[in-house]
This record gives C-alpha cells, structure tokens and sequence, in this order.
C-alpha cells in the first residue's frame, strides 16, 4: 500500500480564519491598524467584531488553503 500524503496548510489564511463550534468560518475585520486615531470610537469598536464568511466560493477556497481548520478549530498545533 502506497504512502499517504500530508497537505499544506496556507499560513496565511490560518492565521486570518478560524472555525466556530458550529462550523461556521469568521474573519476579521480589516483597518484596524492604520489611521485609526482620525475614527470614531464606535467605528473603532465595530472593527473588533468577526465576520462569517457566506460566500460559498469564499469557503471552498478557505477549505482548499487550511485543510485541517475542521479539525482544530484555528492553527494547527505546532
């Protein structure tokens, strides 16, 4: 029997998605780091909340790039 073969994981879309109990993928907000004194503190309190990505193309994509996030929620261990 041939050997089976590990798949990459994309660090970066590890690093930018994670998986909820339900199996729901979230994101972050993007801005939140430049420019941020000219903003509001209610703009600045709306970008700590996560998005659910809904798109199904989005979703595949993220599935194909971090193979295992169904299994460990977030990052893999290291």
């Amino acid at each position: 029997m041939g050997k089976k073969y590990k798949l990459k994981t994309h660090k970066g879309a590890a690093k930018r998605f994670r998986m909820t109990g339900s199996g729901k993928i979230v994101r972050t907000k993007q801005g939140k780091t430049h420019f941020r004194r000219r903003r509001s503190f209610r703009a600045k309190n709306m970008l700590s909340k996560s998005i659910i990505v809904t798109h199904p193309g989005d979703k595949k994509r993220i599935m194909l790039m971090a193979p295992y996030m169904k299994l460990y929620k977030a990052n893999p261990p290291k």
